[in-house]
């Protein structure tokens, strides 16, 4: 299977958290100035570090192990890195953190890979 350009992939990784942060942010009537960093560095670091030990250079938009692996060390990493820092990490927190991330991270690689896979076939029916 043919995988996508890199670049459109760490583009739709870091919408997925920096939409994440804003959406929490902007549900709790944060300061979008002063909270955004600080709820979004755990989990871009989690991401980072998913994407260096999958190599997922090699073939972004595989959703396994690819986006699976990126979304587990993401949503991981991003969490303990919050409780580190002395930011909450309620278990409702936790939970719509990893179903967001699932949904937007796992969502667009399994998106792409139904896509790539229906112009398959219909190239092999033609």
């Amino acid at each position: 299977m043919k995988s996508s350009p890199v670049w459109p992939a760490v583009v739709a990784d870091t919408v997925s958290v920096a939409a994440f942060a804003l959406i929490g942010i902007a549900s709790h009537d944060g300061s979008l100035a002063e909270a955004f960093v600080r709820v979004v560095w755990p989990f871009a670091v989690g991401a980072a570090v998913g994407w260096a030990w999958t190599r997922a250079w090699r073939s972004p938009d595989r959703l396994w192990p690819v986006g699976v692996l990126v979304w587990c060390t993401t949503v991981a990493l991003g969490l303990a890195l919050r409780a580190l820092a002395g930011d909450g990490v309620a278990w409702a927190f936790a939970g719509v953190t990893a179903v967001f991330l699932a949904i937007t991270m796992i969502g667009w690689r399994a998106l792409v890979t139904g896509l790539r896979r229906a112009a398959e076939r219909s190239a092999g029916t033609s």
